[in-house]
Parts: structure tokens; C-alpha cells; sequence
């Protein structure tokens, strides 16, 4: 038999990580710590939001290696030998490129009716749109399909609040820029 949940992302850490899973209803997330699994349960239905964004962890993952191993692969250059100097100096530059090509670092906090946690969905930002797709379709088919869309809209303009004036009003309906205009502001 088939299991009903599967596996969307997995974000691992030293002392463990976190593991998600998506279900027709629910995402599930598994939490390690050591020998200890804390679950979480976020019903689809009660999902308002999922936010990921860039941390600046990241910054440190790229100046870290680039101090220390150039460092050392100077020391190395200048009292040992410059073979072992430019083992670590190369070093030090692969893993600064294998950062970059990563990409930043990301941070997520996942929004409910009843409660708002941080827990890492992703461990990188470029990966989060598959992972919010995949999330996103699940939500929609919970719901029927009938909401709106739970991606944030964009839009180049912003929207203009209305104000609701008396029935009697010929308009119906008078925007607050052009109010605070009549006003003499």
C-alpha cells in the first residue's frame, strides 16, 4: 500500500534537520533533534501563508572560507611550502564558487489561522518556488479550487483604497485621493 504523505523537501542541520510532507490535507513537518522527532501538522485549509526569504547567513558562508583558507594558504605559501599554500588557497575558492552557485541561504515562516511558525522549508531560495508550487496545488485542490490564488500578486501600480460615501450620493463610491483633494490638502 501506498503511503498517503510524500516526501516535498528535506533542510538538514547538524543536530538533525527538518523533513516535509504533503498529504491530499495537511503538510506535515518532521523535526529532528538528535535522538527526538517532533511532528507538526499544518492543515492546507487553514494555510494563509508561506513566506521565504534570503538570510544573511549566507554572507558569512562566503566570507568565512575565503578568510580562513586564505589565511592559512598564505601562512602555508610563506612558511611551509606553496604546494600546500595553494591547496588551501584552492580550496578556499572552490568552496567560495560552490556557494555562489547554491545561492543564498533561505528562511521561511509558515502561517496558519491559529499560529505563525519559522521552521526551514528550503535550504535555498532557488529551490522554494518548486516546493511552493507543489504546496500551492495542493491548497488549491483542498479547497475546490474555487480561491484565489495563495502566491502573492505583484502588481506595478498600487491599489487605491475606496471610501464608501451615503446612498444618496450620485457616485456611489469616491477614491481617498480624490476626497483629501476636495479638502483643500
Amino acid at each position: 500500500m501506498k503511503s498517503a504523505f510524500r516526501k516535498i523537501s528535506r533542510v538538514g542541520s547538524l543536530t538533525g534537520g527538518t523533513k516535509w510532507y504533503l498529504s491530499e490535507d495537511c503538510l506535515l513537518a518532521a523535526k529532528r533533534m538528535m535522538y527526538a522527532v517532533e511532528y507538526r501538522r499544518f492543515y492546507l485549509r487553514d494555510l494563509e501563508s508561506i513566506v521565504v526569504w534570503p538570510t544573511r547567513a549566507w554572507l558569512w558562508r562566503l566570507v568565512l572560507p575565503v578568510v580562513l583558507f586564505g589565511g592559512l594558504g598564505v601562512a602555508f605559501w610563506q612558511w611551509v611550502d606553496s604546494t600546500a599554500g595553494a591547496i588551501f588557497g584552492g580550496v578556499g575558492l572552490v568552496w567560495v564558487a560552490a556557494e555562489l552557485a547554491m545561492g543564498p541561504t533561505a528562511g521561511s515562516r509558515i502561517r496558519t489561522t491559529g499560529a505563525s511558525v519559522d521552521l526551514p522549508l528550503v535550504a535555498r531560495t532557488r529551490r522554494a518556488r518548486k516546493v511552493l508550487a507543489k504546496i500551492d496545488a495542493a491548497v488549491r485542490a483542498a479547497r475546490g479550487g474555487v480561491e484565489q490564488p495563495t502566491a502573492p500578486i505583484t502588481s506595478t501600480q498600487p491599489a487605491e483604497p475606496i471610501l464608501q460615501t451615503s446612498s444618496e450620493a450620485p457616485s456611489g463610491t469616491v477614491s481617498i485621493a480624490d476626497a483629501t483633494q476636495t479638502n483643500g490638502s
